[in-house]
């Protein structure tokens, strides 16, 4: 391949041999079912006993739900998705202005996960933005396309938002304070992932992103409406979840999962990719402070699973292995 993005426009006849899993790590897609029974919460449920129980139940049983009356406008949401899609169908001098293959800078366009260390490479191209405080950040983003600051600002604050209140809802699920997490997260970090992935002209043999989990607290994804491609591991199977009209998907990340002493999962999830359409997905990350330590909240009777850590060592780990290795939890267990 002549360029360093996929998004070029190109359109391949066949995968370039750099992307193609050995047979024993390939996504297998005929043998993938439909997530039927995923929960769909509706957060503007009267009855508040209620909405916990059933967002304890999900981050209990499937580590992973969706929400509806939110609070996010449909203006906003639609706003977002569109100006992803400006953004990837910028001329090719355009983006590379962004490019950067160094994972600690704060805003940057990139390809596949961390594209020095691997082999194989994914079918997906994605700019990382920091977005808190939004004033620190805001300067240095793309400022083409020419509404791109204004309206993806608007749409952080909000998600923001959401993803405090979902955090009070999921402390208060553990039996704890709602500002039992958010005290102990400290002032979150917010990352976001504008990910982008081009038909592929054969999905079988490649990922968008491999199997992983999110080293996070919670992540909040905006799904393009029309394609499907993330796919969660429950039940020993891989499942489809496909985008439910005006929803969000919520991700239990791997510092719920330590806070909650292993009750909520951080979930092993995946991006497939097709050769029909391209497909946009807006990944929102809430992430503790750097300096937070992560106590594991224990029942009375029940010891730690987990030692405390601070989340700068946890992500310090994550990023110095590759994606699909095994959980980098199990790594903090006592």
């Amino acid at each position: 391949m002549d360029t360093k993005l996929i998004s070029s426009g190109v359109q391949y006849s066949s995968l370039p041999g750099n992307y193609i899993r050995s047979e024993s790590e390939r996504p297998n897609l005929s043998k993938v079912i439909t997530c039927d029974d995923i929960p769909i919460i509706d957060l503007c449920c009267t009855n508040r006993t209620q909405l916990i129980h059933r967002i304890g139940e999900a981050c209990r049983v499937f580590g992973f739900f969706q929400v509806i009356n939110h609070g996010i406008s449909g203006e906003s949401t639609k706003n977002m998705i569109e100006i992803a899609r400006e953004f990837f169908k910028l001329p090719m001098d355009e983006k590379l202005k962004y490019y950067s293959d160094d994972p600690t800078k704060t805003m940057r366009l990139s390809t596949s996960f961390n594209v020095k260390k691997e082999t194989v490479h994914n079918w997906r191209d994605y700019l990382r933005l920091h977005c808190h405080p939004l004033d620190k950040f805001v300067q240095d983003w793309p400022s083409s396309p020419p509404q791109f600051k204004d309206v993806v600002s608007t749409y952080c604050k909000e998600v923001r938002a959401l993803g405090f209140r979902l955090l009070e809802a999921i402390s208060e699920s553990l039996e704890l304070q709602g500002d039992y997490i958010e005290k102990m997260l400290g002032d979150q970090e917010q990352h976001m992932a504008i990910n982008y992935y081009p038909p592929c002209p054969q999905p079988d043999l490649t990922y968008g992103l491999p199997a992983h989990t999110d080293p996070n607290a919670l992540t909040i994804l905006l799904q393009d409406g029309e394609v499907s491609g993330l796919q969660v591991f429950k039940d020993d199977k891989w499942m489809a979840v496909n985008p439910h009209p005006g929803a969000f998907v919520i991700n239990i990340g791997d510092q719920l999962q330590a806070l909650s002493n292993g009750r909520y999962k951080s979930v092993w999830h995946r991006a497939v990719v097709n050769s029909g359409k391209e497909r946009v997905s807006v990944a929102s990350f809430l992430c503790p402070a750097n300096c937070a330590t992560i106590i594991p909240a224990t029942q009375s009777g029940s010891s730690a699973i987990y030692r405390n850590f601070t989340y700068q060592e946890y992500y310090k780990k994550f990023w110095s292995r590759n994606l699909d290795q095994e959980h980098c939890l199990e790594l903090f267990k006592n």
